[in-house]
């Protein structure tokens, strides 16, 4: 288990982009954790410190957290591989699907115990009496057991799910269950995602949040979108002009260097002038990049919009410890890819977007979602989708699957378009059409979608319902359910 560095970012900053009431409340909130929390420590434990939405919220939460004057750390597991993939079969099976197909049994309790046993060791080392720990996602659900005896009040929050229970989830409910039953209070970012053991007075629901601050999310200028792609050459027809300069998340200056490789196999980059399809995620199946390729197939088999170019961009798979399966979806990408009729492949772009430096990794990724025309979120299942409300905030028009937390992020026809059968391309095909076809109706979705995001998903309102979650363990009265 190791440590997270965090630097205290000012709260004021987030104050200051809310709207009046908004920007008071938050700042009551701060007052009133200062006074009740005291000298103790918010622990916050998860498997990665970069890649995926759980370490990226991680980052900035705490980071105004401490701005606050709130003591919070962040603490992350260490694991073997044997580990991360039964991990990782959890995760899909929660989600309802299979995954793997493999067991969850003896053998793999005696894995999934033995990792934590070792991590367990050094977090009873750190925390004190009447500290929190916050354990996220399945990963931490071993830990919940050896805390019991230290006096700390423990939450688990768990960021994926599944609406309606199936077979799957029963089965990763079962392997959970057993860790999981005498925790103080678990967190969900759907009411439904909770299983039918878990009592309602110890369930919380808190939906996620973007940092509008981050180099994934700040406003950047056309020039500035330009020069940043240009210099990870994803557009051909911009030349680089020197080294981009951003704003790093603990406010120090960062320096774009120029890259070139992150296109697979080498192959040309879209133009500049092209309208862009974006879709960015981890490459997971849950995502179905290979079937946003094929949505994007039909559309173009129809003839029309033939300035189109498809965009699937996601980490570079070593830089993310936690999911084992990231490379065989990038190569189940590629093969599909390079099937296509070359006329149709050299529209369609993979990006590995290299993780050695994470805030130039957020730069990258915020540059593609403002010059997309359009970004898909295509996702077979999804606790919540933090790349569709990065992209909302952008002000882009967002098609996405109807499954999830996405039903509560997006209103249909009014801050974007939803996907009722998520395995169904031609489906999505008519949605990019739709958006494509009609200019007004791309900008009208486009300028709903970012104030959705600044009245319900932005960080102030995450913190909010934290404070309230925390002083109701500390007063040892029933949280708020939502």
């Amino acid at each position: 288990m190791r440590n997270v560095p965090v630097e205290p970012l000012p709260l004021q900053r987030l104050v200051d982009i809310l709207p009046p009431d908004q920007g008071r409340s938050l700042l009551e909130e701060a007052d009133r954790a200062r006074a009740e929390f005291g000298d103790r420590v918010i622990w916050h434990v998860n498997a990665t410190a970069q890649g995926g939405g759980v370490a990226e919220m991680l980052q900035t939460l705490l980071a105004y957290g401490r701005g606050a004057g709130i003591e919070n750390r962040w603490l992350v597991l260490d694991g073997e591989p044997e580990f991360f993939t039964v991990t990782k079969r959890i995760h899909n099976l929660l989600h309802g699907e299979p995954g793997d197909g493999g067991p969850l049994g003896a053998a793999e309790h005696e894995v999934f115990e033995r990792v934590l046993a070792d991590n367990l060791t050094t977090l009873r080392t750190v925390v004190s009496p009447g500290d929190i720990v916050m354990l996220h996602d399945p990963q931490t659900a071993g830990l919940v057991p050896g805390l019991q005896d230290l006096d700390v009040h423990v939450v688990w929050r768990c960021h994926v799910g599944r609406e309606v229970p199936n077979e799957c989830t029963d089965l990763a409910w079962g392997f959970l269950q057993p860790y999981l039953e005498d925790c103080e209070s678990f967190v969900f970012s759907l009411a439904e995602y909770a299983p039918d053991w878990v009592p309602p007075g110890r369930l919380v629901v808190i939906p996620p949040s973007i940092d509008p601050f981050t180099a994934k999310n700040a406003d950047l200028d056309p020039e500035t979108v330009e020069a940043v792609l240009a210099q990870a050459s994803l557009v051909s027809g911009a030349d680089p002009d020197g080294d981009v300069q951003f704003t790093r998340r603990d406010g120090s200056t960062g320096t774009l260097w120029r890259h070139t490789g992150l296109l697979e196999d080498d192959s040309e980059p879209p133009p500049l002038d092209a309208r862009l399809i974006v879709q960015v995620s981890r490459w997971d199946r849950l995502k179905d990049m290979v079937g946003v390729m094929d949505g994007f197939v039909r559309l173009a088999q129809t003839g029309r919009h033939g300035d189109t170019h498809l965009v699937l961009a996601g980490p570079a798979t070593a830089g993310v410890s936690d999911d084992p399966e990231g490379a065989e979806v990038l190569e189940e990408c590629r093969i599909r890819w390079q099937a296509l009729h070359p006329e149709l492949r050299r529209r369609v772009h993979l990006v590995s977007v290299p993780m050695e430096d994470v805030d130039a990794n957020a730069l990258i990724v915020n540059a593609l979602q403002r010059h997309a025309y359009v970004v898909v979120q295509k996702s077979l299942v999804e606790g919540f989708g933090l790349t569709v409300t990065e992209a909302m905030w952008k002000g882009r028009p967002v098609i996405a699957s109807k499954v999830g937390g996405i039903r509560s992020q997006i209103v249909h026809g009014r801050d974007g378009l939803l996907i009722d059968d998520p395995h169904d391309p031609g489906e999505l095909a008519e949605a990019l059409d739709r958006v494509l076809s009609d200019p007004d109706l791309a900008a009208r979705l486009g300028r709903a979608a970012r104030e959705r995001v600044l009245a319900d998903f932005l960080g102030g309102r995450h913190l909010e319902q934290y404070v309230e979650l925390f002083a109701s363990l500390v007063r040892g009265t029933e949280p708020q359910g939502d």
